[in-house]
């Protein structure tokens, strides 16, 4: 089990509050901000899918392999779409300046993030799903309800706000919770079920 459970809350209420700040439409005038919120979310969108592979952390059965396995699927394609559609169609979009309507070099970025933001947002509500699955029947750890609803939002709607911002506000909430519950749970005795 996760050593400091709050910790596993910082990247997903970390994202939530850069999405309060997130444009909902690129252009010139919102690419700088655009670009500059995505550079540090190459540091930290990963950071979620860890978060989740904590969760079942020390554990070597089938099912946390499997979580694991979907974690960093979030966390290798959601970056992908992080640095394709955020930091360089962001960059690109200030760049060729003011006045000029979204040429096909920022269409074709996104042509590539976006599918790939897809995968990773799958796999996110597939780890979800499986922690919830598994952290229910072994554990009860009731906070772990919070993932798939986070997930599915995040899936639907990135970080925009407000669905994206609660989406990751959920995820944060709900890993931080979960490592709470299952951490006391466990030193007090064993599992419900293995």
């Amino acid at each position: 089990m996760p050593r400091h459970p709050f910790l596993l809350g910082v990247p997903g209420l970390a994202l939530a509050l850069a999405g309060l700040f997130h444009p909902h439409h690129l252009t010139y005038d919102t690419s700088m901000r655009w670009y500059a919120l995505h550079l540090p979310g190459l540091l930290v969108f990963p950071l979620v899918g860890w978060a989740l592979a904590e969760l079942v952390r020390g554990r070597r059965d089938a099912l946390s392999w499997l979580v694991r396995l979907a974690a960093y699927g979030y966390a290798t394609f959601y970056t992908a779409l992080d640095v394709i559609s955020g930091i360089a169609a962001g960059y690109v979009t200030h760049e060729l300046g003011p006045g000029v309507p979204r040429p096909d070099a920022v269409r074709l970025l996104f042509r590539i993030g976006t599918p790939l933001g897809e995968v990773g947002s799958v796999c996110l509500v597939v780890c979800c799903a499986l922690l919830t699955v598994d952290l229910l029947v072994r554990w009860r750890a009731w906070p772990v309800l919070l993932l798939v609803p986070g997930a599915l939002l995040v899936h639907a709607d990135h970080i925009f706000a407000p669905k994206g911002v609660l989406g990751m506000a959920l995820l944060g909430a709900g890993s931080a919770a979960t490592a709470l519950v299952t951490a006391r749970r466990a030193t007090s005795g064993p599992p419900a079920a293995s």
